[in-house]
C-alpha cells in the first residue's frame, strides 16, 4: 500500500471528477493536500469532508490560466505548510463537442489557455521549487487526443497532445535533477466531462444516444486513475522520471465494447446514464467572395 506521510501535494482541478478523487486518495494515503479550482463551493466542501475524516487539506480557489493566481497558489501551500513535494495539473476544460471552426474563437482559445497554458504555469512553479530542492513529483494529466487525432474534440485533443509533448521533453530536460516528472492518461471516466457536454444541434441526438453506450462499455469511475496517481506520487517511482503511463489497455476497452454490444443485441437491462447535453448555435461564418469578383 503506498503511503504519502508526510507529504504536502497540491491538486488543481480538484473540486469534482478525477481531480476530486485524487485529492482524497492522497489524503487518506497521509499526505497534507491543497485542494485548488475556480468553484469555491466545491473545494470548500471537498476539504470539510476530508477534515471531518481527520484528515489535513486545505482549498484555495485558482483560475489556472492566469499565472499570478499560480503563483500565489505555490505561495499559499509553502507558507501553510512550509514545502510542498507532489504537484498534480489536472484542472481542465473539454469545450464545445463539434467541429473546429463551429466553435467560436474565445471558446477554442479559452480551452487552450486552461488545459496548456494552466499546465505551463503549474509546471513552471513546481519546478522553481522542485529543482533547488532535488525532489518532488510532477504529475500532468492527459486525455483524449494525446496520442491521435480526437475530431469533434480538436481544442481538448490538441491541448492534451501538447502536454504529452511538454511533460516528456521537461523529464528529459531536468532528467539528473531528482525531480520525477511523469504523464498520466486516465483512460476514459464516468465523470461530468463525459455526462455533461455542450455542443451544436447536429452532434446532439447522437451524443445523447452514444455517449451512454460509450461510457457503459468503457467508463471507469475516477477512484480507477486516482490509484494510478498515488502510485506516480509515492516512494514507488522514486529516482525514475519520464513515465508515460496509462490507466486502461485497449484490450480492456473491446472486452467493454464487447460486452455491451451483447447487452444491446439481446435488450438486457442497462445500467442509467444521466446526460446533459446544452445545444448551442455554431459559430461559423463563410467569408462570401466580392461582389466584384463575381461574373456573368
Amino acid at each position: 500500500m503506498q503511503t504519502l506521510e508526510n507529504k504536502v501535494a497540491i491538486v488543481t482541478g480538484a473540486s469534482r471528477g478525477l481531480g476530486k478523487a485524487i485529492a482524497l486518495s492522497f489524503a487518506r494515503a497521509g499526505a497534507k493536500v491543497v485542494l485548488a479550482a475556480r468553484s469555491r463551493q466545491d473545494i470548500e466542501q471537498n476539504t470539510a469532508d476530508l477534515r471531518a475524516e481527520g484528515k489535513e487539506a486545505v482549498p484555495f480557489v485558482c483560475d489556472v490560466s492566469d499565472p499570478a493566481q499560480v503563483e500565489a497558489l505555490a505561495r499559499f501551500a509553502i507558507q501553510t505548510y512550509g514545502h510542498f513535494d507532489i504537484w498534480v495539473n489536472n484542472a481542465g476544460v473539454a469545450g464545445p463537442y463539434g467541429a473546429t471552426f463551429d466553435l467560436a474563437s474565445d471558446q477554442f482559445l479559452g480551452t487552450l489557455r486552461t488545459n496548456m497554458f494552466g499546465v505551463y504555469h503549474g509546471s513552471r512553479m513546481a519546478m522553481r521549487h522542485f529543482l533547488p530542492r532535488k525532489s518532488g513529483k510532477l504529475i500532468n494529466i492527459l486525455g483524449a487526443g494525446s496520442r491521435k487525432p480526437a475530431p469533434n474534440q480538436n481544442a481538448y485533443g490538441s491541448t492534451k497532445a501538447w502536454i504529452r509533448v511538454f511533460t516528456l521533453a521537461l523529464a528529459k530536460e531536468y532528467k539528473d535533477s531528482g525531480v520525477g516528472v511523469f504523464a498520466l492518461q486516465p483512460g476514459l471516466m464516468e465523470t461530468d466531462l463525459l455526462t455533461e457536454v455542450v455542443t451544436f444541434q447536429e452532434h446532439a441526438d447522437r451524443l445523447r444516444g452514444f455517449m451512454p453506450f460509450l461510457i457503459r462499455a468503457g467508463g471507469k469511475p475516477p477512484e480507477v486513475a486516482a490509484r494510478k496517481a498515488l502510485w506516480l506520487a509515492s516512494s514507488d517511482t522514486d529516482g525514475k522520471t519520464g513515465l508515460d503511463v496509462s490507466v486502461s489497455s485497449s484490450l480492456n476497452v473491446m472486452i467493454g465494447f464487447v460486452r455491451e454490444g451483447l447487452r444491446s443485441l439481446f435488450r438486457l437491462p442497462a445500467r442509467p446514464i444521466e446526460m446533459k447535453v446544452k445545444v448551442i448555435p455554431s459559430a461559423f461564418e463563410p467569408l462570401e467572395e466580392s461582389a466584384s469578383n463575381n461574373t456573368n
